[in-house]
């Protein structure tokens, strides 16, 4: 499953990015709010609610919004199980899914254009983790930090 989450200041491009990944993806995705505009809310809320469920299941993604990336990808990280990175280009969520699998990709939505958004976020959802032997044993590292 496909998550996604903002807080106000990523809300319009999370809203368009719904609709890209619905319809121009093919995708099933499902919105955790909010899903209306509210400048006193805090990202926190939002992350901790996607990262939860993400870290549900290893199969599942999410994708966060808020002003810059950071705030949401700090807070997703304290969840265990996930691993969030903040995508401001698309060779960068490139590899950050196959070198690092990232569940959560962090976007900043006042920073990049809806397109530019759009396309990181079909990179990010078409690109595999590449499993070597390298990848795959930092991978279990990071997981052994979490017990």
């Amino acid at each position: 499953m496909i998550y996604i989450s903002s807080d106000h200041a990523g809300l319009e491009m999370k809203k368009k990015l719904f609709d890209f990944v619905k319809e121009k993806l093919k995708k099933q995705i499902t919105d955790l709010g909010p899903k209306k505009y509210d400048g006193n809310d805090d990202y926190p809320d939002f992350a901790v609610k996607l990262a939860m469920e993400v870290a549900k299941n290893k199969d599942n993604v999410g994708i966060l919004i808020c002003g810059s990336g950071h705030g949401m990808c700090v807070t997703a990280n304290k969840i265990k199980g996930i691993r969030a990175s903040i995508g401001y280009s698309i060779q960068g969520a490139e590899l950050a899914k196959k070198e690092d699998d990232i569940n959560v990709l962090c976007l900043a939505g006042r920073i990049l254009t809806n397109d530019h958004a759009s396309a990181i976020v079909k990179k990010f959802l078409e690109t595999k983790f590449d499993e070597a032997e390298k990848r795959t044993r930092r991978i279990q590292k990071i997981e052994e930090l979490e017990k």
